[in-house]
């Protein structure tokens, strides 16, 4: 396994770093406030050829490897998860899997655009009742006189608000259980179909976060993704592709965390000299460092093995469950560096009460009458 990355790949990294520093920092805040996702920024990834990565050029993309994407997905999660989670969505579940099982007409049709950034295509399964649980799916599909027709409901889906069309997973045969479900695109204006967004989310609310219903809505059989029964399969290996993307954000995540947690570490100071002097504080720096490095290891290692033809259901998953957790604890260290908490800050940080109770338990402090 070759893991090093080539001029071509920093170049991408430096073009991606330089579109964020550029298009999403100067404004995240402000998006973030207003929790309102800038639609104007999905032409700009089209036109940087962030939305055709892993597409090839014949189908409207750049024809770049997995490993540029990952680099890119790292860069936009540094700046905001809400742009990388567009990717995630729109390119990795959407496009990837109209790219593996789309006829060639879906394509012409959809992924040249979507590539381009000229279409949002997100990606509808989760349902209230069925998330990890595909098989769960309450959504139906009736294939009756040349047509299907459509009833359920979806949440939680990324981007739907602006969408242009949607890859919707139905079950065609419920008592086949996961061997029944079907994949169709359904376009935005498709009578009976209606968003409805999910508002004052905790996190990532610069992107946009919708409910999908359908009633009744009519598709006809071109627009079948697949065959008969087909769903679950192209549902998994879509679902390997966008994991795929949030391991790499996950690093940028943790980058992000680090940087600003080295900067605050160097500025303030407590007991006559920078927060960074302190050894508890140089562990938490430690931990990020050593976790966005084996992190980028590992979602290179899941690069190597796509772009080597190698199925990887396995690696991606390891790589998210490790990824996404050493996120999460950077995320909560960066908090407790910059002081940004109440019960745990005041009266004594956590540092200074893990010190207090190793001197006493080492005999070097001990408390006497007052």
């Amino acid at each position: 396994m070759d893991f090093a990355t080539g001029k071509q790949h920093d170049l991408i990294r430096d073009k991606a770093r330089a579109f964020c520093d550029q298009e999403i920092r100067p404004y995240i805040r402000e998006w973030d406030r207003t929790g309102v996702f800038p639609h104007q920024i999905v032409q700009k990834l089209g036109e940087q050829g962030f939305l055709g990565l892993c597409i090839p050029e014949t189908e409207g993309g750049c024809g770049s490897d997995h490993l540029s994407l990952g680099l890119v997905c790292e860069e936009l999660e540094r700046a905001d998860t809400a742009f990388r989670v567009f990717i995630s969505v729109h390119l990795g579940l959407n496009s990837l899997a109209l790219l593996q099982w789309g006829t060639d007409e879906q394509k012409q049709r959809y992924l040249h655009a979507q590539a381009k950034g000229e279409k949002i295509a997100p990606f509808a399964l989760t349902e209230p009742e069925a998330g990890s649980d595909v098989a769960a799916l309450q959504t139906r599909a009736h294939f009756k006189n040349g047509v299907y027709c459509i009833n359920g409901e979806k949440s939680w889906i990324g981007f739907a608000d602006i969408a242009d069309h949607f890859l919707v997973f139905a079950s065609t045969e419920p008592s086949l259980g996961k061997r029944g479900i079907t994949a169709f695109f359904i376009e935005r204006n498709t009578p009976g179909l209606q968003t409805a967004s999910i508002d004052h989310k905790l996190g990532g609310r610069a992107g946009n976060t919708v409910r999908l219903f359908l009633q009744n809505v009519q598709v006809e059989e071109k627009n079948r993704l697949g065959a008969e029964g087909e769903g679950f399969k192209i549902a998994m290996t879509a679902l390997d592709n966008g994991r795929f993307t949030v391991v790499a954000g996950a690093v940028g995540l943790i980058e992000a965390c680090l940087d600003a947690s080295i900067s605050f570490s160097k500025q303030r100071e407590t007991f006559g000299q920078p927060i960074g002097k302190h050894q508890l504080i140089q562990q938490k720096i430690a931990d990020m460092v050593a976790n966005r490095d084996i992190g980028r290891l590992l979602y290179y290692q899941v690069g190597w093995l796509k772009d080597n033809s190698t199925r990887c259901t396995r690696e991606v998953g390891l790589a998210k469950w490790i990824n996404c957790r050493n996120a999460f604890a950077a995320a909560d260290d960066a908090v407790q560096i910059h002081g940004a908490r109440g019960a745990r800050i005041y009266e004594g940080t956590e540092e200074i009460h893990q010190i207090l109770q190793t001197e006493y338990a080492l005999g070097y402090r001990q408390d006497k009458p007052l």
